[in-house]
Formats: C-alpha cells, sequence, structure tokens
C-alpha cells in the first residue's frame, strides 16, 4: 500500500492529498502549511510517543483541543473545527482522549524541524521540558533528543568518526562544512560543550558560521537513525523527515546532505523533505532522469564528486530504484492552500507549475528572459 495523508479544513488548508513515495519532497511558498502537514503526518503515526513526552513535561491532557494546543501551539484548537478531516491511508485519523493512548510507544518518524539552530544555547540543547509550550512539540523532541545525546557522554570527536557515516559521505561534509575541523564534545565544568577544533585553535559553538551551526544539531540528530552497528536502520524508525534542509548552507553543503539523502534511501528509510531550495528539485529530477539508465550510477557519480567505490555504486545503485514524489502547496484567490502532484518535474509541462518546479525555478527564468532581451537589444 502506497502511503497516503489527506488534509481538508484545518488552519489555512482547504485540501492537501499526499500519496508518499520512498523519496517525498514538498514546496511552496511562506506559510503553505507545509509543516503543519508534516507535523501531522508525525501525530498520526506517533501519538503514543508525543502523548508520553507531554505527560513527561508536565502537561495534563484531558481532551482533544488540549493535546492539539499542546502539539501544534496554543490556539490551534480553534484551527482544528468539526470540518476539518485528516486520513491516514483512506481511514479517519482520530484523537482520542490523551489517557487511552499506549505508554511506551517508540516513534516511527525522526522529524527535524527547522529550528535546529536556534534549539542550541552556546553549543547546549535545552531538555523538552524547560523549552516553552509556544515551542511546537516537535523541535522540542529534537532538542530532547539532542540533550540525550549530550548528556553522560564522554569528551571526544562528534565529527568525523568512523562507522557511523560513509567515508565518501564524511568526506563530502568534511571539504563543505567544516574544512579540516573537528567536532568535538568539550568539558565546561560539571558540562559538556560543543567545540570545532582546527589544530590547537578551539572555536566555541557561537563563533562558527551560521552554515556550521545549522548543519552540526541537523547531522548529530541523524546519528539516530544511523547506526553504528552493523544493522543499517533503526528497526523503531521507518521515516526520516527534514525540514528546511537547505537552512544557511552553501550549495556544495546541500550537495553532502543530498548525498546523506541518499543513504538513507539505501539503508530502508522514507525521506520526506520541506524546502524552498531549487537544487533540492534538481537532484530529484536528475535522479528521476537516470532511472533506466545503463550510466545512472557512473553520472550521478560524478555529479556529487563521488569515487568510484563499491560502496558507493550500491548506496546510489540502491537510490535510483526509489519511488519519488513531488508535490506543491499552494494559495488560491481566498488564500486557501491546495496540494497539486507536480512529481513528473517535466520541464516542457503545459502546467507552468510543474514546468517552473512549484514556483523555484519561475524567478530565475524571468531574470535570465530579462538578461536575453537586453542582449538582443544591445546587438540591434
Amino acid at each position: 500500500m502506497v502511503p497516503k495523508l489527506e488534509v481538508g479544513k484545518l488552519a489555512q488548508i482547504d485540501r492537501v492529498e499526499i500519496e508518499f513515495g520512498d523519496l517525498t519532497v514538498l514546496v511552496g511558498p511562506q506559510a503553505a502549511g507545509k509543516s503543519l502537514v508534516l507535523q501531522t503526518w508525525k501525530l498520526a503515526l506517533d501519538s503514543g510517543e508525543i502523548v508520553q513526552a507531554l505527560r513527561g513535561a508536565g502537561l495534563l491532557l484531558g481532551n482533544e483541543g488540549e493535546l492539539i494546543d499542546a502539539y501544534f501551539g496554543e490556539g490551534m484548537r480553534q484551527a482544528w473545527t468539526d470540518a476539518t478531516r485528516v486520513l491516514v491511508n483512506g481511514k479517519p485519523l482520530k484523537l482520542r482522549k490523551a489517557s487511552s493512548f499506549p505508554p511506551d510507544q517508540p516513534g516511527k518518524v525522526f522529524l527535524r524541524a527547522a529550528h535546529r539552530a536556534l534549539l542550541m544555547s552556546e553549543g547546549w540543547p535545552a531538555p523538552f521540558m524547560r523549552l516553552k509550550a509556544d515551542t511546537p512539540t516537535v523541535a522540542r523532541l529534537f532538542s530532547q533528543s539532542l540533550y540525550e545525546r549530550f548528556t553522560g557522554n564522554e569528551a571526544g570527536d562528534l565529527f568525523p568518526v568512523e562507522r557511523r557515516l560513509k567515508a565518501s559521505i564524511r568526506n563530502l561534509i568534511d571539504e563543505a562544512v567544516f574544512h579540516g575541523g573537528r567536532v568535538q564534545l568539550q568539558k565546561a565544568g560539571l558540562q559538556t560543550r560543543l567545540a570545532l577544533r582546527y589544530g590547537r585553535t578551539q572555536l566555541p559553538f557561537m563563533t562558527w558560521t551560521a552554515g556550521q551551526r545549522e548543519f552540526t544539531p541537523l547531522l548529530l540528530g541523524l546519528y539516530q537513525v544511523l547506526p553504528q552497528r552493523a544493522q543499517s536502520k533503526d528497526p523503531n524508525i521507518d521515516w526520516v523527515i527534514v525540514e528546511e534542509p537547505e537552512m544557511g548552507l552553501h550549495p556544495g553543503a546541500l550537495s553532502a546532505v543530498m548525498a546523506l539523502v541518499l543513504d538513507l534511501l539505501w539503508r530502508g528509510y522514507r525521506v520526506v523533505l520541506s524546502t524552498h531550495s531549487p537544487f533540492i528539485l534538481d537532484v530529484v529530477f536528475t535522479l528521476r532522469s537516470l532511472q533506466g539508465s545503463k550510466k545512472g550510477v557512473r553520472l550521478l557519480r560524478e555529479a556529487f564528486g563521488l569515487p568510484s567505490t563499491k560502496e558507493v555504486n550500491w548506496f546510489l545503485g540502491a537510490a535510483l530504484d526509489k519511488t519519488s514524489r513531488t508535490y506543491h502547496l499552494g494559495f488560491d484567490r481566498q488564500g486557501r492552500v491546495s496540494s497539486h502532484d507536480i512529481s513528473t518535474l517535466d520541464p516542457g509541462s503545459d502546467d507552468s507549475t510543474t514546468s517552473e518546479w512549484g514556483g523555484l525555478t519561475g524567478f530565475s527564468g524571468r531574470f535570465g528572459r530579462a538578461i536575453a532581451e537586453a542582449a538582443n537589444e544591445a546587438q540591434t
């Protein structure tokens, strides 16, 4: 069965239908509800984990409205009305009373929200219960996972480390983000803090570049789904969702992130991304275009600048066998949001939303036409 989510009459969303592929990408303008859709999918699959975390923070959830407010943010119960309709694989999502959710239910969805660097105070993540209630629950869960990773750990290297990332991807990340630096946990009194070391020079977290501060929490969070042991994936987690992976990153660093995404597909996860970056759709379009090509693995390897090794060929070959879906979430004239399947990403499509990849390439096309017209005028 192809996993499917349908959301109707929720906040600004009129109707959104998403059939997930192995790799699914959501695009659309600001405030079009991409995060809301992804958080709704997390709520549908991981209600037990969410309720347990909220209870652990001391919240009393006596009814569905309180659960909605606690999860999405205060006031969201007004947006989840009697007209709201959420279907998961064709079946209505029923938010039962919090007391009926089973305890200790592990989450199936690993969701990394777009608030990554903001959750790191001077290189130290906050535990779930210390973050304010207006911080989205998915962001609080992310911060808690980092907090648990840091707490009690001995000082030492966090990147680069062997047996966590494939050597080829590790090298891409180093070249694009850290440039020979070592990410470490350093002792600071009774606690530890993140530091970036270049030889004898140690840089505290707040002196790092914006890209390094955004990328490092994402990478360390992803370690949860990149087990060190012989197993390729976490047996409890089936979904990896990353919001706006491009935040603060140079295209070279984003290329390394997308190579990591292909590795996650090889490991057996379903990956979902929301983005404003045309580069990510460049990669998805390339994957679709190279499927079935005898030269597909080589061309994809060269596009990423990866070495020709058996390991690289394996995970790139596996990625080329995966399905991809792309959806645009956009506003109508009444300010309501609906979804549009643009999975073909066909630049020759008569549908402008598809040919312009949900608006991500349309702007560059307009400026390109302006330059071409100016050049033609100069020649006449």
